[in-house]
């Protein structure tokens, strides 16, 4: 991907014990998004939410929940989420508690690989 003012943020909301067979949710998106050639994936978990069931889940020190709220952030082209998208909404009719998909304007100021740290 190249430095592009019009680019999308793909943000996808689903719990933590979402899972597709053996596999959970996120790895399965992840290593879709790796496949079909998008920029990048972030997985970043929550520490408390709810969502269109209204349960609301949180980590506290004494209450660890299992079911704590996971978002993948993706960043690409409006092309490639829009594409990208059509692959995935069939996991969700796969899993029982639903979620949430969004699309954002983001900027893309630099996007370049980092040196190996095997150089």
């Amino acid at each position: 991907m190249e430095n592009n003012p019009q680019a999308k943020l793909l943000r996808i909301f689903i719990g933590e014990n979402d899972r597709i067979g053996q596999k959970p949710l996120y790895e399965k998106i992840v290593f879709e998004a790796k496949k079909w050639g998008l920029s990048g994936a972030t997985v970043t978990r929550g520490i408390m939410g709810f969502g269109a069931n209204t349960n609301v889940q949180s980590a506290k020190l004494f209450e660890i929940s299992s079911d704590l709220p996971l978002v993948i952030e993706i960043v690409d082209t409006e092309e490639k989420i829009r594409e990208f998208i059509q692959i995935i909404e069939p996991f969700f009719d796969q899993i029982p508690s639903g979620g949430l998909i969004t699309i954002e304007k983001a900027e893309v100021i630099r996007y370049k690989p980092g040196k190996s740290h095997r150089e």
